[in-house]
């Protein structure tokens, strides 16, 4: 019974420690990069939804006789800018389209030049050296 990591997940020839901890550590940057920009995902549809939430309330306001606070609920506040210029969707474009766009790309490059384009090294080699070799449920991949 073959019990090795994929070949994916094996070190090419030639490959020093050094590098593999460098991708490893590029590896949980583009992770904390991930993370981010879930966040800002989640930040744009929950000012999207308070934003619907706030025309809501300007209905209800205008229901309830108070025409003045609702007007002036309506116009400063509903489908205001969030930055200069930008609702959440263009920061979310932009952030995807600059920052986001470039970092995946960087990274990709590197474990292309530096190791054929394998992913996750340095994990894959953290699973090899803790897991109970032989024993169930520590295989090295799915059989």
């Amino acid at each position: 019974m073959d019990d090795e990591p994929a070949p994916c997940h094996r070190r090419p020839n030639g490959v020093d420690d050094a590098t593999i901890a460098a991708l490893g550590k590029l590896s949980e940057a583009l992770e904390e990069v991930e993370e981010a920009r879930g966040h800002l995902y989640a930040f744009h549809r929950l000012t999207g939804a308070g934003d619907m939430k706030a025309c809501q309330a300007v209905a209800m306001l205008r229901r309830a006789g108070h025409l003045d606070l609702a007007e002036r609920i309506d116009t400063e506040l509903v489908g205001r800018n969030v930055l200069e210029g930008r609702w959440t969707f263009q920061i979310v474009e932009e952030y995807d389209d600059g920052y986001y766009a470039l970092f995946k790309c960087l990274e990709e490059v590197a474990r292309r030049q530096l190791v054929h384009g394998r992913r996750h090294l340095y994990e894959a080699e953290m699973k090899e050296a803790e897991r109970s070799h032989g024993r169930r449920h520590h295989e090295a991949t799915p059989h």
